[in-house]
Parts: structure tokens; C-alpha cells; sequence
């Protein structure tokens, strides 16, 4: 293919896309609003995509711009001694603060206590590295971890317990849990404390309101803070930080037992394009501290303007109040959050449902960036045009029988052909071939209320069908 017929086959591709820019997709994607930062990121990336960083003795100039950016990061939420590493993004950060906190301290049957709204990307560490994930539930008001429920776990599985976490903030519902009082109870035993600030750690530090949530806490002994969030630079670049070096160690890997060479690696990937590394060390530097505080504000600024408008409307309520830059809200018994969603889309915003969990309700949930913020009088606008439409069609009803079956069904139990006849009646394709729906609101009311295990079954066959 010649250039121009590659450039238009990428564009016609890109175009079925959310879009990347403007505001308007309020999950995913994180837009300051900047064009000559975006710009400068895109330049970088391209200059550094062949650049390995497997080996900062061949590429120094990667391992100068990683030290710089967690510079940039200590100054923000550390103390001076904390050291940390770039990774590919938030999961990998928890990937590696887990790993390390087992491999710190041996012990059988390694146990982390979590809150039940932690990142879900612990429990995929859970299911690598072999940490039993001992979940406590959260205050059903605030949303936030309950400290004594955690404390009684602690107490349980004593020694076992290698790791303790709590979200900075959390992503269903954009509260900060009690970072204190979970640092002091994390001290108390010699515990690692790990915060996922994943996403709140670029915005909190300018947050006039935002309670103690960062290393600068006693207890807190690591910390990951996504750089393609709320720094805004091209996916995908994150860090983790941890209190001292010696905390840090355990994270590192290295081989020397074969004929090769001797394996060294700081996080989980060896080879790895220098371009994300480099596009966010040139965003950071263009931006400044000062220009994160402009878009810090401007993003803060719009959640709170949103939050408002949300709990004022006819149908709606928070489910929190939110402390940073996300927010979730649910809806009463004249409609549902999934078509709700499918309305917005249809008006050009992006929101994303979030189905129910235990007593917890659906809701929909929004991530605020910087550019969203002139057009929050828009978006409340086209909000209450698409609950009035959504109250019109009325909640989607799923048949009681298929409540039934969805419930009594057991997925260990299903082989292909059955996965195939229930992805058939959830809308998602049928006969061992698989489509995107273009319209979520059915599928989304079949799989909330679905059992957990079930939606996850019928999300990865699902999966496995739609690639090939």
C-alpha cells in the first residue's frame, strides 16, 4: 500500500473511534486542552519509539529522563528520599507494588487486605502472583473503606498479611479513602501501604480541599500515579513510587543463570519503546508546575460544577460527593443508567455505566478533564435532554426467566456452545460470530444482573470470539 492509501485506510479506521480530544468522552482518555503539549508529546514519541529501554547503559538518555520525571513526581507527592520507576500505566504500577511487597516478606499463603472499590488491577495480581485478596467492604454512605473492618482483617490473617491498599481516589466513585488512619494501622504492624493514586496523584497536590493522601504520610511506603492522566501525556506512562530504595528492591529482577545475557529489569516488561517515556518527559517539562495547577483547577473546578448540576436534576443523585475528578451518579426506578448512556452517546458524550455491585446500585460514571470544563453548561443541558428521553423509553426490562437462568447458571459448567446461545441472547452475536452492538443499553441490563462470575465468563468468551 502507498502512503496516502495507508494514511486514508488509519483514517477511515480512526474515525469509527471515540473521540480523543475536545472533552466530550468522559472515560479512557484524558484531554488538557493544550495543542502544543499534545504536539510536543506526538514529536517525542515518534523520536523515541525505537529507543529499548531494556538497558539504560545503551539508551542514558531514557534513564535521564525517567530520574527527572520522578523528580518532578517527588516534589509533588513524596519525601525526599522516595525513589520510583516508569511503567506502561496504572496496572502495571499495581502489578509491581504487589509483586514486591510478596517477595519482600515470605510467607505462606501471603494475604493483602483491600477495600472492596479498589482498583480491580489488584485483584488481577492477586490471580498472577499468588496474594489471596481478602476484601473488606466499604461505608455504604460515603463509599469510603471502613477503618475498623480493616483493622478486624489485619487481626485475622496476621503474619500472612503482606500488602494493605486504599484508593487516592477510588475510580467507581471518586472519594479518597482514610489514608491516616490506614497508614497509622499499616505502621503499627510493619506493613507495606500501597495508595492507588493512579489517577488522582497529577490533580490532588493542587487540591485545596483534598485530605493527606501521599508519601508524605506515615505508613504510606508506596505509591502509583498515572503520567497519561492528569499530566496528560500520551499513553502509556505511569510511575511508581516507593518510601526508600530498600522498599523498591524487591521490585527489580534479574538472571544471570543461562548463557545470555545477564537479565535486569526494574519493572515487568524487558524490552520496551523508550516513546512513551520520552513523550511524557517532554509534556511534563512543556507544562510545568504551574500549568498543572491551571488545569488541575480547571478540571476540579468542572467536577464540582458538574456534581451541582447533577444533584439538582429531576431523577438523579450522587452516589458520592466527589474530592477529585471523577464522579458517579445513579438514577430512580423511571429509567436506568444504560440507556441513559446510550442517549448521551447519541448526543456526542461519552459517559460510562457501571453496573450494580452487592447492595450498591448502577450508576454512571464521569472522568473530568481540563477540556471539559467550557462545556459543562453543554453537557448538563444535553444530560437532562437524554433523562427525559431515557424516562420516556422506560427502564430496559429483562425477562425474569433469563434473571433466573443468569443467576442459577454456574460458568464453570458452560462449554463453547452454551457460551455461544448466551451471547446470542445477551445481543452480542450468535452462531460463533460476535459484533459490536449499536446500542449497549440491552446488553449492559442482561449482564448487570448477571452474578459476577457469569459476566466475567461472558465478557471473556466474548473477547475471545471478537479477536482473532
Amino acid at each position: 500500500m502507498s502512503t496516502d492509501e495507508l494514511v486514508a485506510r488509519l483514517e477511515m479506521l480512526r474515525s469509527a473511534d471515540l473521540p480523543t480530544h475536545g472533552g466530550r468522552t468522559l472515560a479512557y482518555v484524558y484531554d488538557s486542552g493544550l495543542a502544543e503539549a499534545d504536539e510536543i508529546g506526538r514529536h517525542a514519541l515518534a523520536m523515541y519509539s525505537s529507543a529499548n529501554g531494556l538497558d539504560p547503559t545503551a539508551f542514558p538518555s531514557l534513564l535521564t529522563m525517567e530520574n527527572e520525571l520522578v523528580g518532578f513526581a517527588r516534589e509533588l507527592v513524596g519525601v525526599p528520599g522516595a525513589v520510583g520507576s516508569v511503567t506502561s500505566g496504572g496496572t502495571e504500577s499495581i502489578l509491581l507494588a504487589v509483586q514486591a511487597a510478596r517477595d519482600a516478606r515470605k510467607v505462606d499463603r501471603p494475604v493483602m487486605v483491600l477495600p472492596s472499590t479498589i482498583h480491580a488491577a489488584f485483584h488481577k495480581a492477586a490471580h498472577y502472583f499468588g496474594v489471596e485478596a481478602v476484601v473488606v467492604d466499604v461505608d455504604r454512605a460515603t463509599k469510603k473503606a471502613d477503618v475498623d473492618a480493616t483493622r478486624a482483617a489485619l487481626e485475622e490473617f496476621g503474619d500472612r498479611v503482606v500488602l494493605l491498599a486504599a484508593s487516592a481516589p477510588s475510580y467507581a466513585h471518586g472519594v479518597i479513602d482514610p489514608i491516616e488512619a490506614f497508614g497509622a494501622l499499616a505502621a503499627e504492624r510493619g506493613l507495606r501501604f500501597h495508595v492507588d493514586a493512579c489517577i488522582g496523584g497529577w490533580v490532588l497536590p493542587f487540591s485545596p480541599t483534598a485530605p493527606p493522601w501521599d508519601l508524605r504520610v506515615e505508613g504510606v511506603t508506596s505509591l502509583s500515579v498515572d503520567l497519561h492522566k492528569y499530566a496528560y501525556t500520551p499513553k502509556g506512562a505511569s510511575l511508581l513510587l516507593h518510601r526508600t530504595p530498600e522498599l523498591r528492591r524487591p521490585q527489580f529482577f534479574a538472571y544471570a543463570d543461562w548463557p545470555g545475557y545477564t537479565m535486569l529489569n526494574a519493572t515487568t516488561q524487558s524490552t520496551k519503546s523508550g516513546g512513551p517515556l520520552a513523550a511524557a518527559w517532554a509534556v511534563v517539562q512543556h507544562i510545568g508546575r504551574e500549568g498543572y495547577a491551571t488545569l488541575a483547577r480547571a478540571a476540579l473546578g468542572a467536577t464540582n460544577r458538574l456534581a451541582e448540576g447533577i444533584a439538582a436534576m429531576e431523577h438523579l443523585a450522587l452516589a458520592a460527593d466527589p474530592e477529585s475528578t471523577l464522579l458517579s451518579f445513579g438514577v430512580d426506578e423511571t429509567l436506568d443508567v444504560f440507556t441513559l448512556s446510550d442517549e448521551m452517546l447519541a448526543r456526542g458524550w461519552f459517559v460510562q455505566p457501571q453496573m450494580r455491585f452487592g447492595e450498591l446500585p448502577a450508576t454512571v460514571h464521569l472522568t473530568v478533564s481540563a477540556a471539559t470544563a467550557s462545556s459543562v453548561p453543554q453537557f448538563l443541558d444535553d444530560l437532562a435532554a437524554a433523562v427525559n428521553s431515557a424516562v420516556a423509553a422506560g427502564p430496559v426490562v429483562v425477562a425474569p426467566e433469563l434473571v433466573a437462568a443468569a443467576q442459577a447458571t454456574d460458568p464453570a459448567e458452560l462449554d463453547d456452545a452454551a457460551f455461544d446461545g448466551l451471547l446470542e441472547l445477551a445481543g452480542l452475536g450468535g452462531g460463533g460470530a460476535v459484533a459490536l452492538p449499536e446500542r449497549m443499553a440491552p446488553v449492559n441490563a442482561l449482564l448487570d444482573v448477571a452474578p459476577p462470575r457469569l459476566r466475567e465468563a461472558l465478557l471473556v468468551a466474548f473477547l475471545d470470539r471478537l479477536t482473532r
